[in-house]
């Protein structure tokens, strides 16, 4: 910020301009984590319902987020409406952030219990040095085998070597990757072709 003002550059924030889009792409990705839309897809366009011998075509798990438990990391205009939208899919709503905000009507708990209940682990945070890394192997460590983790924070905030064996090993059942540490993908990318 300094050598931009040296510069005469103008450095601005806009707050909110992707609010809705960001919490639209967590709810395709947790429907597409929950539901294998894109498996389906791809069986359907490959011919294989048309053999199917009963109507029901269920060649991969359709699960329901109602009842689930989804933890928001970070509690400002895009993690408040996650949780809005949560509450309208019938899930529990738990909330991790910085500051306690009062007007919250959902619980807010410490990580350690966040990470331990949450069947969805969604972040919303900004990248900072107590976020960068926040979610490493001891967290995953601590997450329910078979949650799910998403991120559309920042690419930091993972550790993406122990995000990969965790999906590789089974802990984690899938992730929903919108930023990454190095973006365009790198080529050595400890994501690239993990599983879910």
């Amino acid at each position: 910020l300094d050598r931009a003002a040296e510069l005469g550059i103008r450095v601005t924030n806009v707050p909110g301009y992707s609010t809705d889009g960001v919490v639209q792409l967590v709810f395709g990705y947790i429907s597409e984590l929950y539901g294998n839309i894109g498996k389906y897809r791809a069986s359907v366009d490959a011919g294989d319902w048309k053999k199917s011998r009963t109507f029901s075509y269920f060649p991969y798990p359709i699960s329901c987020v109602t009842g689930k438990t989804i933890g928001i990391v970070g509690y400002g205009a895009i993690g408040s409406k996650v949780a809005r939208v949560a509450d309208a899919f019938g899930m529990k709503v738990i909330v991790h952030s910085r500051t306690h905000k009062p007007d919250c009507p959902y619980p807010f708990v410490d990580m350690d219990t966040l990470l331990r209940e949450s069947d969805i682990v969604t972040l919303h945070c900004p990248l900072n040095p107590q976020s960068e890394n926040l979610m490493n192997a001891e967290a995953f460590g601590k997450m329910k085998k078979g949650a799910v983790l998403i991120n559309t924070s920042r690419g930091p905030v993972v550790d993406e070597k122990a995000l990969r064996e965790a999906l590789d090993s089974g802990k984690l059942s899938g992730a929903g990757i919108d930023v990454l540490r190095t973006e365009p993908m790198a080529e050595d990318c400890p994501l690239f072709g993990a599983p879910n």
